[in-house]
């Protein structure tokens, strides 16, 4: 097992969503302000082994956030979905180790601060080998 393409992996999905013009920022820090306008947030992952005796692999199960200031979620779930699409079953190249699979698992739609924010969690699983 490694967490040597954790970076790679973040630098390609990065890339992806930035290039799929979202029309909202792509971020991997909240940023300053939080709570203004719409952005997509590159979050949270949990990696865990997935060595086979072919090699070295890795289970990325990695969070997208969209989360907005927006009246209602449905100007948010476009957002999501453009991730979803842009994501789910992607064939991304990385800078180090081989991306096997890229697969949408689950979200979670939520209000917070009152019901002022609204956030919507994607979580994907990544396979990564070497």
């Amino acid at each position: 097992m490694s967490y040597g393409s954790a970076a790679a992996l973040q630098a390609a999905i990065f890339q992806r969503l930035t290039a799929a013009a979202l029309g909202v920022p792509v971020v991997d820090a909240l940023p300053a302000g939080t709570g203004t306008g719409t952005f997509v947030l590159i979050g949270p992952e949990e990696v865990t082994d997935a060595s086979d005796k072919t090699g070295p692999g890795a289970e990325h199960r990695l969070t997208v956030s969209v989360i907005s200031d927006a009246a209602g979620f449905r100007a948010v779930k476009d957002v999501a979905v453009a991730v979803s699409d842009s994501l789910g079953g992607a064939e991304l190249v990385l800078s180090r180790g081989r991306l096997v699979s890229l697969r949408f698992l689950r979200a979670l739609a939520r209000r917070l601060d009152e019901g002022a924010v609204r956030r919507i969690d994607l979580t994907f699983r990544a396979r990564i080998e070497g």
